[in-house]
């Protein structure tokens, strides 16, 4: 038999036009910026609530920024974290520090205190650059940190002189302004842009790593997955090879899954810039918003989760929106409804296909075919040049078609490793392989399906949140003796998080009490939306809570 038939199945099913394998140039991330301010210098590369930025503007905005870094005395390794919304300023910030050869850390802008202080000491970021509405935030962490110097911009701000702008969105800002001080450290974004001149080159090697985007791997424990430059060029180029209709320099991309993400990071932003496409920059989902959107700019492409999806076919006046702009769109993070599938297509004449990835895989694997075989609660075939197994309990054996075990990956798009942590790197990398903790089977044609995680990470609206980090701010609260989060089902976010709770005897708290709590200290997507009161938890026999049994028994209740 051929090497296609046994070992990948799956390349028969390529749409015409998907190459079995691809040619990856020694490139770094920020040499996609590069090549289209070349190709399309005058063409838009972001659009920001109807204000436009070039392709040619945007690069030079970058080389200033890379050379403001340079004055701040950013060296080539140095972490630079980024606390921003999808707006231009985390384009200029991103492509900038990784022209001074700087390492990349996206935060969560939704992240309160506790998650800023653990992120930053854990990756040792040594510059930070932030919206001044959450800048307060990060100065309650800063003191415990290595942090040297914060860079604070503003969605109503203007950039240097030669674009003449205002940012208009003034919901971001909550209607009023915050001040923040200049000196000891702290610089304002447009004054560095005003005063800095172009970083010397830096000579850097595709496979020095590029960013440090953190996530939960088998345990739930966050840690930075090391991504080099040649990571994240491979993905996306695999990403730009599968969208076949991807006219370079014409078409446009609905940016709003956000970019401190992987998903928004390579399917929206690196995918886009690469293709000289203009991204339509929302910092959050408003659906009105992105309806709106939609119907003015016509996007060709649209990455999302299937909570995004499935707020636009739901919207009481999506009737009233011209959306049949025929865009593609890969939908990630979560199981695609096939309802939501099916009304969508229907809405906007394009294609809406479920595709696969993790953070440690740059991060896409897997996707249908957007115009070809799809099948229906299938996350698709492996990317080009993407190998996929299903291995049996033990990692020692590959499991035939039809049989279900851990979903293992290889390809140039996987992870060099975990920051600072060699023993979970040994875990999840083995032999080349990707372990990636989710159970799954693989069909006789090669399409591969999720039945279930191994790891018990919460994945509500497309973002990730950990039952151990939930549970440490539960235990927090004086009157719980015990917790448990899991995840339930929740037809808008796929997910939602639920917390068990024993209190401890004589203790009195409501749900709401409970919950108030866990708002001061998590990001509000981590925040339970049900929480039980209970005596006592299911344990095993040496006295670990077996989250396992609650989530058996919420699966009976359906």
């Amino acid at each position: 038999m051929s090497e296609v038939a046994t070992n990948r199945p799956w390349l028969r099913f390529y749409e015409p036009g998907v190459p079995h394998t691809l040619s990856y140039p020694r490139a770094t991330v920020q040499s996609l910026l590069d090549d289209s301010a070349a190709q399309f210098g005058d063409r838009s590369a972001a659009v920001f609530f109807g204000a436009a930025l070039s392709y040619r503007a945007l690069r030079i905005l970058v080389d200033r920024f890379a050379g403001a870094l340079h004055r701040l005395g950013v060296q080539p390794g140095d972490r630079v974290s980024l606390h921003l919304p999808n707006c231009p300023q985390f384009l200029v910030a991103y492509y900038g520090a990784l022209r001074a050869g700087a390492v990349v850390v996206p935060f969560n802008p939704l992240y309160v205190e506790r998650e800023i202080e653990h992120q930053l000491i854990d990756s040792g970021a040594d510059v930070a650059v932030t919206l001044d509405v959450i800048y307060p935030r990060l100065a309650d962490a800063r003191p415990r940190t290595r942090l040297r110097e914060v860079i604070v911009t503003s969605i109503n701000a203007y950039f240097p002189p030669l674009l003449r702008w205002l940012y208009p969105l003034r919901a971001w800002r909550e209607g009023h302004l915050v001040r923040v001080p200049r000196g000891r450290g702290v610089h304002r974004f447009s004054d560095l842009l005003d005063a800095a001149v172009p970083a010397p080159q830096v000579a850097i090697e595709p496979e020095r790593t590029a960013m440090l985007l953190y996530t939960g791997g088998t345990t739930g424990i966050p840690k930075g997955a090391m991504l080099s430059h040649r990571n994240v060029v491979c993905n996306v180029l695999q990403a730009r090879a599968w969208f076949t209709g991807l006219r370079p320099g014409q078409d446009s991309t609905l940016a709003v899954i956000p970019f401190f993400h992987s998903y928004g990071m390579t399917a929206a932003m690196n995918l886009s810039i690469s293709a000289g496409a203009r991204l339509i920059l929302l910092p959050r989902f408003q659906v009105e918003i992105v309806l709106g959107a939609i119907a003015k700019y016509r996007p060709q492409l649209f990455p999302g989760v299937p909570t995004l999806y499935t707020a636009i076919i739901s919207h009481p006046h999506v009737a009233a929106y011209s959306l049949r702009s025929g865009m593609a769109c890969i939908s990630g993070a979560a199981p695609l409804p096939a309802e939501v599938q099916t009304r969508f297509e229907h809405l906007t004449g394009g294609k809406l296909v479920e595709g696969y990835g993790l953070t440690e895989a740059s991060p896409v694997t897997h996707a249908n075919p957007i115009s070809g075989l799809r099948k229906i609660g299938s996350i698709g075939v492996p990317f080009p040049d993407t190998d996929a197994r299903i291995m049996d309990g033990s990692g020692g054996r590959v499991l035939p078609p039809g049989e279900v075990g851990e979903l293992v990956i290889r390809g140039p798009q996987v992870m060099q490793e975990y920051w600072n942590q060699p023993a979970e790197t040994a875990q999840i990398l083995r032999d080349g392989w990707l372990f990636t903790g989710d159970l799954a089977r693989m069909d006789a044609d090669g399409f591969f399906y999720i039945v279930d995680r191994k790891k018990e990470m919460i994945i509500t609206g497309g973002l990730n949140v950990f039952p151990r980090e939930v549970e440490e701010v539960l235990y927090a609260h004086p009157g719980v003796l015990e917790a448990a989060a899991i995840g339930v089902r929740d037809p808008y976010r796929g997910e939602a998080v639920k917390a068990f709770v024993v209190l401890r005897e004589g203790a009195h708290a409501t749900a709401d009490e409970i919950t108030e709590h866990c708002r001061r200290n998590l990001a509000p997507y981590k925040v339970p939306r049900a929480v039980e009161f209970r005596t006592q938890l299911p344990k095993s026999v040496v006295g670990k809570i077996l989250r396992r049994v609650l989530m058996e028994e919420e699966r009976g209740k359906y």
